[in-house]
């Protein structure tokens, strides 16, 4: 056994063994990469945009709509829900609770997206709208004639992260 091994040749060499239907894939890749980050950037930048006028119609400063998580919290207190509903995805980091905290997330999501609507004076079906296609939604309440309501449809309440 230990003859076999032993007859086990290692030969290393010193030159690149990709072929150039490798480097061809891969300029490929790149190129989709960058293409897609010129589409997804300013959708991004609309979308944040958006969120801005959102929080302004809800009586919030528009800045909280800039700071990752602290939006999403600042969401769910517009719709009406505990701040924690809107920042539950970001436990989706840690191991073995991941995908419990994923489904969980997209479960308050919806909830919330359903309470936003209504905290617009909208009903359900423009909740739907703003769960399959918010790119089209959510400029729609931030841009459209959509007058903040209340808490949750609630008329007078105020969302706790309001101005002071």
């Amino acid at each position: 056994m230990l003859n076999l091994l032993a007859q086990v040749d290692y030969t290393y060499s010193s030159y690149n063994t990709t072929s150039a239907g490798d480097e061809g894939a891969l300029a490929a890749v790149m190129a989709m990469m960058g293409v897609i980050l010129l589409i997804a950037i300013p959708v991004i930048i609309f979308m944040i945009v958006c969120m801005w006028k959102i929080f302004e119609k809800a009586g919030v400063e528009g800045w909280k709509a800039i700071v990752p998580g602290y939006n999403g919290w600042v969401m769910a207190e517009i719709a009406g829900k505990p701040g924690w509903w809107g920042i539950v995805g970001l436990a989706g980091v840690i191991p073995v609770l991941g995908w419990v905290a994923s489904i969980a997330s997209i479960v308050l999501g919806v909830i919330i997206a359903i309470e936003l609507a209504k905290s617009f004076g909208k009903e359900t079906g423009f909740a739907v709208l703003l769960i399959l296609v918010p790119v089209i939604g959510y400029p729609m309440l931030a841009f459209g004639d959509a007058k903040y309501v209340g808490a949750g449809g609630v008329k007078g309440a105020k969302p706790a992260a309001t101005k002071v």
